[in-house]
Protein backbone atom coordinates (compact mmCIF):
# COMPACT_ATOMS: atom_id res chain seq x y z
CA UNK A 1 0.00 0.00 0.00
CA UNK A 2 1.18 3.44 -0.66
CA UNK A 3 1.77 6.21 1.80
CA UNK A 4 0.67 10.37 1.25
CA UNK A 5 2.07 12.50 3.45
CA UNK A 6 0.16 15.68 3.59
CA UNK A 7 1.31 18.65 6.12
CA UNK A 8 -0.43 22.26 6.78
CA UNK A 9 0.89 24.35 9.07
CA UNK A 10 -0.59 25.93 12.51
CA UNK A 11 -1.83 29.50 12.48
CA UNK A 12 1.03 32.29 12.35
CA UNK A 13 1.75 36.32 12.24
CA UNK A 14 -1.40 36.87 14.38
CA UNK A 15 -3.60 34.79 12.60
CA UNK A 16 -6.39 32.85 14.30
CA UNK A 17 -6.76 29.94 11.82
CA UNK A 18 -4.70 28.84 9.32
CA UNK A 19 -6.52 27.23 5.61
CA UNK A 20 -3.43 25.20 5.07
CA UNK A 21 -4.11 23.41 8.78
CA UNK A 22 -7.82 23.59 8.78
CA UNK A 23 -7.93 21.93 5.33
CA UNK A 24 -5.55 19.11 5.62
CA UNK A 25 -7.40 18.06 8.45
CA UNK A 26 -10.68 17.97 6.63
CA UNK A 27 -9.26 16.01 3.92
CA UNK A 28 -8.24 13.58 6.50
CA UNK A 29 -11.04 13.43 7.97
CA UNK A 30 -13.22 12.38 4.76
CA UNK A 31 -10.19 10.03 3.42
CA UNK A 32 -11.63 6.62 2.37
CA UNK A 33 -8.01 5.41 0.82
CA UNK A 34 -6.99 3.47 -0.73
CA UNK A 35 -3.62 4.60 0.38
CA UNK A 36 -2.44 5.38 3.31
CA UNK A 37 -2.58 8.90 4.29
CA UNK A 38 -0.30 10.56 7.09
CA UNK A 39 -1.67 14.04 8.47
CA UNK A 40 0.61 16.41 10.31
CA UNK A 41 -0.05 20.12 11.63
CA UNK A 42 3.36 21.70 11.49
CA UNK A 43 4.69 24.30 13.70
CA UNK A 44 5.31 27.12 11.58
CA UNK A 45 9.20 27.43 13.08
CA UNK A 46 11.99 26.88 11.41
CA UNK A 47 13.78 24.11 13.32
CA UNK A 48 10.38 22.76 14.88
CA UNK A 49 8.87 22.54 11.38
CA UNK A 50 12.14 20.61 9.55
CA UNK A 51 12.64 18.68 13.01
CA UNK A 52 8.79 17.07 12.53
CA UNK A 53 8.94 16.25 8.64
CA UNK A 54 12.20 14.51 8.91
CA UNK A 55 10.78 12.43 11.63
CA UNK A 56 7.48 12.14 9.38
CA UNK A 57 9.77 10.49 6.31
CA UNK A 58 11.40 8.26 8.76
CA UNK A 59 8.75 6.78 10.42
CA UNK A 60 6.10 6.57 7.35
CA UNK A 61 8.72 6.18 4.68
CA UNK A 62 6.18 8.02 2.32
CA UNK A 63 5.80 7.57 -1.91
CA UNK A 64 4.40 11.11 -1.76
CA UNK A 65 4.75 14.40 0.14
CA UNK A 66 2.58 16.81 -0.18
CA UNK A 67 3.29 19.93 2.16
CA UNK A 68 0.97 22.90 2.39
CA UNK A 69 1.15 26.85 3.75
CA UNK A 70 -0.58 29.65 3.33
CA UNK A 71 0.23 32.63 0.86
CA UNK A 72 -2.24 35.43 1.94
CA UNK A 73 -2.36 37.61 -0.81
CA UNK A 74 -2.49 34.83 -3.61
CA UNK A 75 -6.43 34.54 -5.14
CA UNK A 76 -5.50 30.75 -5.89
CA UNK A 77 -4.04 26.97 -5.42
CA UNK A 78 -0.53 27.83 -6.18
CA UNK A 79 1.31 24.55 -7.07
CA UNK A 80 5.33 25.81 -6.03
CA UNK A 81 7.43 24.07 -8.37
CA UNK A 82 11.04 25.36 -6.60
CA UNK A 83 12.88 25.39 -3.24
CA UNK A 84 15.16 27.68 -2.12
CA UNK A 85 18.29 26.92 -0.12
CA UNK A 86 17.75 30.08 1.99
CA UNK A 87 15.89 31.45 5.02
CA UNK A 88 16.06 35.36 4.58
CA UNK A 89 12.84 35.86 7.35
CA UNK A 90 10.80 39.23 6.77
CA UNK A 91 9.36 38.20 10.11
CA UNK A 92 10.06 35.83 12.85
CA UNK A 93 8.66 32.39 13.32
CA UNK A 94 6.43 31.39 16.10
CA UNK A 95 9.56 30.84 18.16
CA UNK A 96 11.20 34.21 17.24
CA UNK A 97 13.29 33.24 15.14
CA UNK A 98 14.48 35.08 12.44
CA UNK A 99 17.27 33.93 10.13
CA UNK A 100 18.32 36.21 7.42
CA UNK A 101 20.57 35.02 4.23
CA UNK A 102 21.28 31.58 5.68
CA UNK A 103 20.92 28.30 3.90
CA UNK A 104 18.77 26.01 4.60
CA UNK A 105 20.66 22.68 4.35
CA UNK A 106 24.73 24.11 4.66
CA UNK A 107 26.52 22.11 1.55
CA UNK A 108 22.76 21.71 -0.32
CA UNK A 109 22.26 22.53 -3.47
CA UNK A 110 21.34 25.76 -4.24
CA UNK A 111 17.43 25.18 -5.14
CA UNK A 112 15.48 22.21 -5.95
CA UNK A 113 12.49 21.52 -8.17
CA UNK A 114 9.21 19.91 -6.97
CA UNK A 115 9.14 16.17 -8.15
CA UNK A 116 5.78 16.22 -8.03
CA UNK A 117 3.46 16.32 -11.45
CA UNK A 118 3.22 19.87 -10.81
CA UNK A 119 1.59 21.03 -14.14
CA UNK A 120 -0.63 17.72 -14.03
CA UNK A 121 -1.96 18.55 -10.38
CA UNK A 122 -2.67 22.62 -11.63
CA UNK A 123 -4.17 21.60 -14.35
CA UNK A 124 -6.51 18.86 -13.16
CA UNK A 125 -7.09 21.46 -9.82
CA UNK A 126 -8.68 24.14 -12.70
CA UNK A 127 -10.63 21.57 -14.25
CA UNK A 128 -12.65 20.59 -10.83
CA UNK A 129 -13.37 24.86 -11.23
CA UNK A 130 -11.27 26.01 -8.72
CA UNK A 131 -8.24 28.22 -9.58
CA UNK A 132 -4.76 27.28 -9.49
CA UNK A 133 -1.73 28.07 -11.12
CA UNK A 134 2.04 26.81 -11.08
CA UNK A 135 4.19 29.26 -9.06
CA UNK A 136 7.70 29.97 -9.08
CA UNK A 137 8.55 31.07 -5.90
CA UNK A 138 7.60 29.72 -2.68
CA UNK A 139 9.09 32.37 -0.91
CA UNK A 140 12.19 32.13 2.19
CA UNK A 141 10.09 31.60 4.95
CA UNK A 142 8.86 28.58 6.82
CA UNK A 143 6.98 27.08 3.83
CA UNK A 144 10.23 27.37 1.61
CA UNK A 145 12.29 25.51 4.18
CA UNK A 146 9.90 22.87 4.69
CA UNK A 147 9.87 22.30 0.83
CA UNK A 148 13.47 22.12 0.13
CA UNK A 149 13.73 19.89 3.47
CA UNK A 150 11.38 17.39 1.70
CA UNK A 151 12.88 17.29 -1.92
CA UNK A 152 16.49 17.52 -0.38
CA UNK A 153 18.51 14.27 0.64
CA UNK A 154 16.77 11.45 -0.68
CA UNK A 155 17.46 9.69 -4.07
CA UNK A 156 16.08 10.41 -7.58
CA UNK A 157 12.90 8.60 -7.59
CA UNK A 158 12.47 7.97 -4.01
CA UNK A 159 9.25 9.65 -3.71
CA UNK A 160 7.55 12.32 -5.34
CA UNK A 161 7.55 15.72 -3.42
CA UNK A 162 6.47 19.23 -3.41
CA UNK A 163 4.42 21.92 -1.86
CA UNK A 164 0.96 23.82 -2.33
CA UNK A 165 0.39 27.43 -1.41
CA UNK A 166 -3.08 28.30 -0.45
CA UNK A 167 -4.84 31.36 -0.04
CA UNK A 168 -7.32 32.60 2.72
CA UNK A 169 -10.42 30.39 3.64
CA UNK A 170 -13.39 32.40 2.88
CA UNK A 171 -14.63 31.40 6.18
CA UNK A 172 -11.82 32.95 8.20
CA UNK A 173 -10.27 35.24 5.68
CA UNK A 174 -9.15 39.38 6.78
CA UNK A 175 -11.19 41.69 5.48
CA UNK A 176 -10.19 42.38 2.13
CA UNK A 177 -8.29 39.82 1.12
CA UNK A 178 -8.75 37.03 -1.62
CA UNK A 179 -10.44 33.50 -0.47
CA UNK A 180 -11.58 30.30 -1.34
CA UNK A 181 -14.35 28.45 0.45
CA UNK A 182 -11.97 25.92 2.73
CA UNK A 183 -13.92 23.00 1.26
CA UNK A 184 -12.72 24.56 -2.06
CA UNK A 185 -9.00 23.78 -0.64
CA UNK A 186 -9.44 20.65 0.77
CA UNK A 187 -10.82 19.58 -2.43
CA UNK A 188 -7.68 20.81 -4.28
CA UNK A 189 -5.62 18.96 -1.93
CA UNK A 190 -7.66 16.09 -2.91
CA UNK A 191 -7.08 15.97 -6.25
CA UNK A 192 -2.85 16.85 -5.72
CA UNK A 193 -2.98 13.76 -3.89
CA UNK A 194 -4.69 11.79 -6.58
CA UNK A 195 -3.04 13.70 -9.91
CA UNK A 196 0.20 12.52 -7.78
CA UNK A 197 -0.35 8.88 -6.95
CA UNK A 198 -1.97 8.54 -11.23
CA UNK A 199 0.55 10.67 -12.74
CA UNK A 200 3.65 9.32 -14.45
CA UNK A 201 4.95 11.77 -16.44
CA UNK A 202 4.04 15.19 -15.93
CA UNK A 203 1.90 17.39 -18.49
CA UNK A 204 4.01 19.74 -20.97
CA UNK A 205 2.69 23.35 -21.18
CA UNK A 206 3.09 26.95 -21.37
CA UNK A 207 2.91 27.57 -17.33
CA UNK A 208 5.84 30.39 -16.67
CA UNK A 209 6.07 33.84 -15.99
CA UNK A 210 7.95 37.02 -17.38
CA UNK A 211 8.18 38.45 -14.13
Amino acid sequence: MRTVLLTGFEPFAGDATNPSGDAVNLVADHWTGPENLVMAVLPVTFHGARLQLLELIVEHSPDVIIATGLAGGRTGIAVERVALNLKDARIPDNSGEQPVDEPSIRHAPDAHFATLPVKAIAADIMAAGIPASVSYSAGTFVCNHVMFTALDGGEPGDRAAGFIHVPYATENAPEGQPSLPLSDIAQALRIAIRTSLDTEVDHSYAAGSIW
